[in-house]
């Protein structure tokens, strides 16, 4: 991942201007963000939160959100701009929270650069973190099979939708909604999926 964190940096402040407000984000996601994680009480971590836009809007909800990213550019940005808000250098693939103490996970297109062998000990790290009950969401990109391909920043991967899904009732989630949309001139087909952790 250091080399993912490396690609970030380098175009951090292109990425922070083409993306770093909520109103940059598509206004079905954003709906579909907030009926699983606004109004729920409870710590929500915002995992590869970037510039911190999608932290900001839960937060503007009174959502006890906090963003976590491994770019230090990232972070500096998110707390400039969100000054009443909580920031975090970190890893998902080591968070720093107790065991299920976590109420909601977003993890919205931060999982796309993750090797497909890695993903199942992430995914174990989220359902160790999250509350009975606690509701993970995911955005990713969508293919007919598993497979890398050429992003803008660095290598990623798309998914079946029905494979992912798979691979978090395998890790201990259970889908509860699906949200699809098909590609277009300017956009790769993209998915979102909201999923509550399996009471063990």
């Amino acid at each position: 991942m250091d080399q993912v964190r490396q690609a970030y940096a380098s175009v951090a402040e292109l990425y922070i201007e083409l993306f770093g407000t909520s109103q940059q984000v598509h206004a079905d996601d954003l709906a579909f963000i907030e009926r699983h994680l606004a109004g729920r009480p409870g710590t929500v971590l915002d995992l590869g939160c970037g510039p911190g836009h999608i932290t900001g809007h839960l937060r503007s909800l009174g959502v006890d959100a906090t963003g976590i990213d491994m770019v230090p550019e990232f972070i500096a940005h998110a707390r400039a701009a969100h000054p009443s808000g909580s920031y975090q250098l970190g890893t998902m693939e080591d968070l720093a929270v107790a065991d299920h103490s976590i109420a909601g996970i977003l993890a919205w297109g931060s999982l796309i650069h993750l090797p497909p062998e890695d993903l199942d000990g992430v995914l174990a790290e989220f359902r160790r973190v999250l509350a009975p009950s606690g509701t993970l969401v995911v955005a990713l990109f969508v293919g007919d099979e598993v497979a890398a391909f050429d992003h803008k920043v660095v290598t990623a991967y798309r998914w079946p939708v029905d494979e992912f899904s798979e691979r978090l009732a395998r890790a201990g989630f259970t889908e509860i909604e699906r949200l699809q949309r098909p590609g277009d001139r300017t956009h790769r087909p993209h998915a979102a999926i909201a999923a509550d952790a399996t009471d063990e």
